[in-house]
């Protein structure tokens, strides 16, 4: 037999639970990431017009992964950015999903020696690498969805941007725009003339260094040759050079500070693909007064990078989330997954405790209209339960929505294979797992099991393997239509012996 043809006789036309990973299930993604949640997303997603922070400890394969991808869909779609009692759209946040951390660890990794122990270069990522990372994602793709063709920047027009808040958009984009979709410079430039910065008097006022140190030079050119009996003397005398050199003094000074400044933020910025070069060329087509009192992010501090974050919020209240009517980004979702997948860290946990701890900082969890998502391993609560009081004070754990384990019932399994089941069925037909079984193998035979079975990976896993064993012990000449209590029971029997001595192999147990 062929476990195609099985399903097809129950009216299934896929295969339910071939993936086992969120990010690459097709089932998943199409008819289940809307339909299928956990019994805790009320207390992680919150209101999302709300922003709020939200940590889970789980398992793997106990949908973490899932979690996060329902967390974006849910936004994009505009669940819960309704207003109580009316129709009235309250504003979207932006969501940054955080779960990609290869990229950001491997910058900082080239900060140190390639003999460093990767030990001691995570022990050096602090809290504002994460502001900065968070940050880089934030600004990138909101210049994204300014840039956006048709897309006005602001939901009322270009009017309704202050100087101030132009004038910190470009900043933030000077700083964190990572995007390499085209030259960072003329993505810059784009920007700026979306956004109408500057204008005919600001030109000259930005110019006006050059402007002094050429025409300056001409002038006193001229002059010399006027006084000079022969054409190019002029040229050999010295007090004409030192005159020149005067009057581009300003445009060299200027050129040293925009330089030196462009150096300092290239050296703090340690996680993001900066350049001098380019940080050099933003700079200098600044105006001057827009430096006046800006919190570069030149110092290993966090208080620049919430100032940072603070313009940010102030920016996002000027562009459109979407949707129909559109609504204004109202704050900030930050998602952090999958920190045991890196590379460098490959599944650690002292090295993911290394990474993550600098983030449990209760004024970054508690920032106004930012909501953190941590999805972290259940490898980590076993350190947050020794760590000391201070460590506790600090993070305010029991200010935050916590979920120190993301465990499924079997009963909260069965429904989930159920829904993936008539998620792959043929129009009109539906589905449900106890048709697939003998009738010794009911619906509490099958909660007991699933129960035992703990997450809908090991759910996914023990299914696939069912079902290859019931078409194995089939011809197709001969088919059964409905899997034996024998094979259920020697199955699962199996699958928990071989769970249990990996899961000892790896210290889980």
């Amino acid at each position: 037999m062929k476990i195609r043809d099985f399903l097809e006789h129950h009216g299934i036309l896929g295969n339910p639970f071939s993936e086992e990973d969120a990010q690459n299930d097709v089932v998943f993604k199409t008819a289940c990431v809307g339909t299928a949640f956990h019994s805790a997303w009320d207390k992680i997603f919150g209101n999302p017009a709300e922003p709020a922070t939200s940590i889970v400890f789980g398992e793997k394969g106990s949908g973490k992964t899932a979690l996060r991808l329902q967390m974006i869909e849910a936004v994009n779609n505009g669940a819960g950015n309704r207003s109580t009692g009316s129709s009235r759209r309250t504003g979207v946040p932006l969501v940054v999903d955080y779960s990609d951390l290869n990229p950001f660890i491997d910058r900082f990794r080239h900060r140190f020696s390639p003999h460093t122990p990767i030990a001691k270069v995570i022990a050096k990522w602090e809290l504002w690498d994460h502001l900065d990372a968070i940050l880089s994602l934030a600004v990138t793709q909101l210049i994204d969805r300014i840039l956006e063709p048709g897309n006005p920047p602001a939901n009322s027009g270009v009017s309704a941007w202050n100087p101030h808040q132009v004038r910190d958009m470009l900043l933030l984009a000077a700083c964190y725009d990572t995007s390499r979709s085209e030259n960072p410079l003329y993505r810059w430039k784009k920007l700026a003339r979306k956004l109408r910065y500057g204008n005919f008097r600001s030109f000259f006022a930005n110019r006006r260094e050059r402007f002094l140190g050429i025409g300056g030079s001409l002038a006193a050119g001229w002059l010399a040759y006027f006084f000079t009996d022969s054409s190019f003397a002029f040229l050999l005398n010295r007090w004409f050079w030192i005159a020149v050199v005067i009057l581009f003094l300003p445009l060299l000074a200027k050129i040293i500070k925009r330089f030196w400044q462009a150096w300092k933020l290239k050296r703090s910025l340690r996680v993001l693909p900066q350049t001098k070069g380019k940080l050099y060329k933003i700079l200098m087509c600044l105006q001057k007064q827009d430096f006046a009192g800006m919190p570069f992010p030149v110092s290993g501090s966090t208080d620049h990078r919430y100032e940072m974050l603070a313009k940010l919020l102030g920016v996002c209240g000027q562009v459109t989330g979407g949707g129909h009517p559109p609504a204004v980004l109202s704050g900030l979702i930050v998602i952090m997954d999958r920190v045991d997948e890196p590379y460098l860290i490959n599944g650690s946990p002292e090295l993911m405790k290394l990474l993550v701890w600098s983030i449990f900082d209760n004024k970054l969890l508690k920032h106004d209209r930012v909501g953190l998502k941590l999805l972290l391993p259940d490898q980590l609560l076993v350190f947050i339960e020794r760590e000391n009081s201070e460590f506790h004070q600090r993070a305010r754990l029991d200010k935050q929505n916590l979920i120190r384990s993301l465990d499924w019932t079997g009963e909260a399994l069965l429904d989930l294979a159920n829904i993936r089941l008539q998620a792959c069925a043929a129009e009109g037909t539906n589905s449900d797992m106890t048709e697939l079984f003998e009738p010794a193998i009911d619906r509490r035979r099958l909660t007991d099991a699933f129960a035992k079975l703990k997450v809908p990976r090991h759910l996914f896993k023990f299914l696939y393997l069912l079902l290859q064993k019931h078409v194995n012990d089939h011809t197709d000449t001969e088919p059964a239509w409905k899997i034996s209590a024998a094979a259920f029971e020697t199955v699962l029997a199996l699958y928990l012996r071989d769970r249990e001595a990996a899961e000892k192999n790896l210290g889980v147990i």
